[in-house]
C-alpha cells in the first residue's frame, strides 16, 4: 500500500522535482494493481467537500472550473483538475477524484476512491479552526466511516483487499504557515519558523503513524517519510 506524503510550506508551495519523480515512479510500479486513490490534505487536493460544510472558504464559483469538462466549478481551487486527478488517470482508476462527501456517490465512485481533503485545513489543528473546515483528525474520522460503510457494501474481506491495494496520498502544510503562523500571533509567540516546521513535521509523521493505526491499516506507515 504505497503512502505518498508531500508536505508544502510558505517556502516550497510545490513539491520539488525529485520528490514529484519519487511519486510518479512509486504509482508506476504499483499502477497494474493499485485499486483506489485515497486523498487527504487541503486545498491543493480539495475536490470539494467544502461545498458540503459551512465554511467561506469555498471555489464552487466561476472563474474556478473554466478548464473543467463543461465550465464547471466544481468546488476544486483551480481552473482545471487537481493533481490527484491526473495521478488517478495515470494509473487508469477514473478521471475525477470525488469528494468524499458527495450524498450523489455510488458504490463504484466509492470503491475506487475519494478524497477527504479540505480547504484551509492543516496539520496543526488550531488551523482547521480559523474557517471551520474539516480537520485532519476529521479526515481520518471520514475514512473509518468509508471502511464501515465498504463493509456493509462489499463485505470485510473485499474491503480489506480493497484497502491493501490502495495509494494513500497525503498533500497539506501550507496553510498551516499562511492562515496560521504569519497571519495570526499564537503560534509565533511559541515557536519561530524553524522549530513550527519540525512541529509540522512531527505531526504529519504521527498522522501516518499513529493515528491510521486506529483504522488498523499500518503496515508500512512506519517507512513513509515527507517529501520537502
Amino acid at each position: 500500500m504505497p503512502v505518498l506524503f508531500l508536505l508544502h510550506s510558505l517556502l516550497l508551495l510545490f513539491s520539488s522535482p525529485i520528490a514529484e519523480a519519487r511519486t510518479l515512479r512509486a504509482l508506476n510500479r504499483s499502477s497494474s494493481s493499485v485499486s483506489a486513490l485515497f486523498v487527504f490534505g487541503d486545498s491543493t487536493v480539495d475536490p470539494g467537500n467544502n461545498n458540503y460544510i459551512e465554511t467561506i472558504a469555498k471555489s464552487n464559483f466561476p472563474p474556478y472550473g473554466k478548464d473543467f469538462p463543461n465550465q464547471v466549478p466544481t468546488g476544486r481551487f483551480t481552473n482545471g483538475r487537481l493533481v490527484t486527478d491526473f495521478l488517478a488517470s495515470y494509473v487508469g482508476i477514473k478521471d475525477f477524484i470525488p469528494p468524499y462527501l458527495d450524498p450523489t456517490l455510488s458504490l463504484e465512485d466509492l470503491k475506487t476512491g475519494v478524497s477527504f481533503a479540505s480547504a484551509s485545513t492543516g496539520f496543526d489543528p488550531l488551523t482547521a479552526q480559523f474557517f471551520d473546515v474539516i480537520s485532519m483528525e476529521k479526515q481520518l474520522k471520514y475514512l473509518k466511516e468509508y471502511k464501515s460503510r465498504m463493509e456493509v457494501y462489499i463485505g470485510k474481506e473485499r474491503t480489506k483487499t480493497l484497502i491493501s491495494k490502495a495509494v494513500f496520498l497525503i498533500s497539506c502544510g501550507t496553510n498551516d504557515f499562511i492562515v496560521n503562523y504569519y497571519a495570526t500571533p499564537i503560534r509565533h509567540q511559541t515557536y519561530n519558523v524553524s522549530t513550527y516546521l519540525h512541529l509540522l513535521l512531527q505531526l504529519g509523521q504521527q498522522f501516518l503513524q499513529l493515528k491510521l493505526k486506529m483504522v488498523g491499516w499500518h503496515k508500512d506507515y512506519h517507512r513513509a517519510k515527507p517529501h520537502l
